[in-house]
């Protein structure tokens, strides 16, 4: 074996407009077409001498192209997701044909979960990786043993071993890392990401890892971040902040992907004061546990909008999920992020346990009442790994199995006795047209792209692509939910693996 792999990092063509991989917290083909950066593969595309990192759907590269830039490799990391897992096998499937002495190693929660089903459902598929796979994807690039790195799980002798876990990296172990920032220069094209209500162009990155919050249907603290929150150092990130106002002159603003950004007040306002001097602008996303005077901090270091996760205008489903707030709390941090000039994208969920239609009504009026900038509204899935999934499984209402269609667009897989999957996806069409179509809201949208070329050309194109969708969805609703699609399976609930 070489010293170093010539190593492929790919971030792979699930579905077409596909943004499903390695940061999406909820893989699927958007209402809008839209992608996210593969933060986690940076890390150690910029510990692999030599290596690529291959976001394939921004990138526009299609199946065949993915086939043919593989054939030059020796190892593949690839992120796969619970929605694009079939594609993904039938890909590398693909690619060992061209490529038969390729190694493959799949990442990402999905792996994470269900190792065992994951190495049996493909011959090709070489190892596969537990938690962060930071180091253990490089070490065997640099020509470690299977059997001497921790956290992957393999075959040995027709069976399947999983070695040791690896130790969550802390502090010091997160500032050795590369800037993802770095990996982005060298592979990516930072106009090629999208996302609505952010800036573009735009640049994100990791300021953190894990999430204390105990939210039932978030993915991420759930398998591979984990609940314990671990940080970089605040110059650190400065450090790459810097680095990214150099490196990209056109990017508009810098969004902090955590899972929470505003979890503790003292060290956001060290951050802001490390911001200040770089006169940057930045968005990220946030809790609505930040008071006033934090709101106030960050508002004068340069912060534009937060992504937040109100969920549900019920307090006893707030409760059902472990959210760890309330409305009187959402009240409150929207009328500060007002006072302070901080605009709001707010997501909501359609189809938590307790939901009923009054509930969703309750919802559609909660958020009306906060009045975001803008707003998401998603059907409830349960991801496997996941409290959610869980329960769900084990009372019975993931009654239909699946997560997406044959395009990746999100369907309800979990039903209730007394509220359909048709009535759940009627209730997000209904939400985004009462909330959406507003006379205020729909002057707002306009009076923003009078003003800007560019986004009156993107604001039509995401009019587009969303109403066809809504359209689509109005079928399905009328259809009962029965259409005849393709489906993405979910997989059973998880069960416990030790170690071999």
């Amino acid at each position: 074996m070489p010293d170093v792999m010539k190593t492929l990092l790919l971030n792979p063509p699930s579905f077409e407009n596909f943004d499903g991989g390695a940061s999406s917290r909820w893989p699927a083909t958007r209402e809008i077409e839209s992608y996210w950066y593969p933060v986690w593969l940076t890390y150690p595309a910029g510990m692999i001498p030599g290596s690529r990192l291959l976001d394939a759907s921004p990138a526009k590269v299609n199946w065949q192209q993915t086939v043919e830039i593989s054939k030059d490799y020796e190892f593949l990391v690839l992120f796969t997701s619970t929605v694009g897992f079939d594609s993904d096998v039938k890909l590398i499937r693909k690619i060992k044909e061209v490529n038969p002495s390729l190694k493959i190693a799949f990442v990402g929660p999905h792996g994470h979960i269900k190792p065992d089903e994951t190495l049996k459902a493909s011959e090709d598929i070489e190892f596969v990786t537990r938690g962060e796979f930071d180091h253990s994807v490089v070490e065997y690039a640099h020509g470690k043993p299977l059997s001497e790195i921790l956290s992957v799980s393999y075959r040995k002798d027709g069976k399947i071993v999983h070695n040791a876990e690896r130790p969550q990296l802390h502090t010091a172990e997160l500032d050795a890392l590369p800037f993802a920032t770095d990996i982005y220069k060298r592979d990516l094209k930072i106009e090629n990401y999208n996302v609505p209500f952010l800036l573009q162009p735009f640049v994100s990155f990791y300021t953190t890892r894990g999430c204390p919050a105990l939210c039932t249907f978030c993915m991420w603290p759930q398998t591979i971040s984990g609940h314990a929150w671990r940080t970089r150092s605040t110059e650190n990130v400065a450090r790459e902040v810097k680095q990214a106002i150099e490196y990209f002159p056109q990017m508009k603003e810098i969004f902090f992907d955590d899972d929470t950004f505003n979890i503790r007040k003292d060290r956001v306002l060290d951050l802001c004061q490390k911001f200040k001097p770089l006169k940057f602008r930045w968005s990220s996303t946030a809790r609505v546990h930040s008071d006033y005077e934090t709101l106030k901090g960050m508002a004068d270091a340069g912060a534009r909008l937060f992504i937040v996760g109100f969920e549900s205008g019920d307090p006893q489903i707030l409760k059902n999920i472990k959210k760890g707030a309330t409305v009187e709390m959402a009240r409150t941090f929207m009328k500060n992020c007002r006072k302070v000039g901080i605009r709001v994208h707010g997501d909501f969920i359609i189809g938590l346990p307790g939901e009923t239609r009054e509930t969703i009504q309750k919802t559609i009026d909660f958020a009306k009442e906060l009045d975001c900038e803008t707003i998401q509204v998603s059907l409830a899935h349960a991801m496997p790994g996941t409290e959610l999934h869980d329960s769900m499984s084990k009372q019975g209402f993931l009654r239909v199995e699946a997560l997406a269609d044959s395009g990746g667009h999100q369907l309800p897989h979990i039903e209730y006795p007394h509220l359909s999957k048709a009535e759940m996806m009627g209730g997000v069409n209904r939400f985004y047209d009462d909330y959406y179509f507003r006379p205020n809201v729909v002057c707002r949208i306009v009076r923003e792209a009078l003003w800007d070329g560019n986004e009156r050309k993107r604001l039509y194109h995401e009019a587009v692509d969303f109403l066809k969708l809504r359209s689509e969805r109005w079928k399905w609703v009328r259809e009962g939910g029965d259409i005849d699609k393709p489906m993405i399976a979910v997989p059973a609930p998880p069960s416990a693996s030790g170690n071999d």
